[in-house]
């Protein structure tokens, strides 16, 4: 009955075109799946979020030591991003709103959630609705976990606008099959940041270096590209190199391909 009901064919189609990204080129094959999900779903935006758990009292914390560590929206923008960095903030102190925690804790499996299935009814006259939806225009969403490994993951959320009609059950399934498929993808995105991969997130400059890398430019080329001396871009590359626990270009790329690290 599935496929009757969804476009399964755009599904495979959309797996193949993100097999084409090459992969140094991690944050576009990003966009084009959020943008192409979206299409399907007639969602206006669109948010991936990268959390690991971190170790200790992870009992007695309502998110069971998960913590978002990376974030970036489909269509980007100050007022949005703001928010999002107030709700990580409360979050990082424990104190995480009723949608959060019931995402949290079925951590470690794929789940696919409508807002209203995450939320109490009395959710939607809260601070959190009023402040991390209608004020940024979001009426629906449909929210999406996916676990990388036992301490990492990405989460993934939809939305549709205040003028729109509220998410169906159909458009569910549509994202569950979208995004089901691909964990190759999901690991080569976390690999791109380094969230639950390397020993630490790499910085914003370290991520452009990563991808020159991958496409197997010198170091003296990668510098021509960001405007930087050989020395700080080789500075660079020793920071990568130990954040990822490897010595050489080859075993990053060995790391990249899911290959035994050369000797």
């Amino acid at each position: 009955m599935l496929e009757e009901a969804i476009d399964t064919e755009r599904i495979y189609a959309l797996w193949d075109e993100l097999s084409d990204f090459e992969a140094s080129r991690m944050p576009e094959a990003r966009v084009h799946l959020l943008s192409t999900v979206c299409n399907m779903i007639d969602a206006r935006q669109a948010n991936w979020i990268g959390a690991v758990r971190l170790a200790g009292n992870m009992h007695r914390d309502p998110l069971f030591g998960w913590r978002p560590r990376s974030h970036s929206a489909l269509y980007p923008d100050a007022e949005t991003a703001r928010t999002i960095q107030e709700a990580f903030a409360l979050m990082e102190k424990g104190e995480p709103d009723i949608t959060t925690i019931r995402n949290a804790e079925l951590a470690g499996q794929f789940r696919v959630f409508m807002l209203d299935e995450l939320a109490t009814p009395e959710w939607f006259e809260s601070y959190s609705y009023k402040t991390f939806y209608r004020s940024l225009d979001r009426l629906d969403s449909i929210w999406v976990g996916i676990p990388i490994n036992a301490d990492a993951e990405i989460q993934i959320g939809f939305h549709r606008a205040l003028s729109q009609p509220r998410f169906s059950e159909r458009e569910r399934r549509i994202v569950a099959h979208a995004l089901r498929g691909i964990r190759w993808f999901y690991r080569l995105q976390m690999l791109s940041e380094g969230i639950g991969v390397a020993s630490e997130p790499l910085t914003p400059m370290e991520s452009k270096v990563l991808c020159d890398l991958l496409q197997g430019l010198s170091e003296r080329q990668i510098a021509e590209n960001n405007g930087q001396s050989p020395h700080t871009v080789h500075d660079h590359v020793k920071r990568i190199y130990r954040k990822y626990g490897v010595s050489s270009r080859a075993s990053l790329m060995a790391l990249w391909l899911g290959q035994p690290l050369p000797p």
